[in-house]
Parts: structure tokens; sequence; C-alpha cells
């Protein structure tokens, strides 16, 4: 076991890995562009209006496009979706057209990209952000849902892909 108390970002991002999470892909469009982007920092904030949060990387320009639409879906991935979270995690490099092209696509209220085949579904207006380090949290009241099959959750642990 170790220690520590000089908490540098190395040992807080070792840490974390520990943590295990389900994957999402987080997607909007509009006049800010059409983008998608690999996440597991999401979560239910309020039944009572539907609400959920969102944490994405600020330091990537491209991730403005959220705000300027004003609108995302959250789409919860199922086991066998590991490729399309591959494919919008950045590590592979493809543009926005190419990432959307691993899967197919419809809208339910917003116009946001939702995934055919997600677990779950949360299309969202934007009703507040919130900028903190490296991170702006998106807060979505959830106008459109969709719930899939009840599939086996793609997880990520230990920086790695798991199924429950």
């Amino acid at each position: 076991m170790l220690k520590i108390n000089d908490i540098g970002p190395q040992h807080y991002r070792d840490a974390m890995a520990h943590f295990a999470g389900h994957v999402h892909v987080v997607t909007t469009d509009g006049p800010g562009g059409k983008r998608g982007a690999t996440v597991i920092a999401a979560c239910s904030v309020s039944d009572t209006p539907p609400t959920v949060l969102v944490c994405l990387n600020r330091e990537n320009a491209k991730n403005d496009a959220f705000i300027k639409n004003g609108k995302f879906a959250l789409n919860t991935l199922a086991s066998d979706q590991e490729a399309v979270s591959v494919g919008f995690s950045g590590v592979t490099g493809l543009p926005a057209e190419e990432r959307f092209a691993l899967a197919e696509w419809d809208v339910i209220s917003t116009g946001a990209p939702t995934l055919k085949g997600a677990l779950a579904v949360f299309d969202c207006e934007i009703i507040d952000a919130k900028d903190l380090a490296t991170h702006r949290v998106l807060f979505g009241k959830v106008t459109g849902l969709r719930i899939g099959d009840n599939l086996r959750p793609l997880i990520y642990h230990n920086r790695g892909y798991h199924v429950l």
C-alpha cells in the first residue's frame, strides 16, 4: 500500500484508474459543429426535473461545440460497442465524420446525435455549465429518453475495457 501526501497529477491518475466507470459517448450537433467524445465522468443529478451531468476536458477547443450548440446526448454504451468508444476517445485521431460512421445514429428531441443500440440515451438541453480546473461540467435537462435492450454494460477500469 502506497500512502502519499504530495498528490501530483500522475499519482492522482493512477488512483483514479482504480475507479470503475460506465463508458458513454457524449454527442452534439448544431451551429457549433458536430462533435462526440468518450467519457466516463457522467452521472444523474436529479429525477425531478430529470437532469444529468457530464465532464469534458475544456483544454480541447473542439469541446466548445457543446456550449455553442446548447445541447448534448449522453449515450450509455453496451459491451459490444467498445469500437465506438475507442473511435470517439481521440486515441485513433479519427475526424468527426469517421467517428460517427462507426455506428448508426438518429435524433430524439434536441437534434443531438443519439446512438442506436445504446443501453440508454439521455437527450439534453444544457441548463448550466461550470468550469473547474481542466474540465467543464455540463448540466443537462433531459428532454428525450430512450431505454435500450437490457444488455451488458461497457465498463472502464484500470485503463482497460471490461464487461459486467
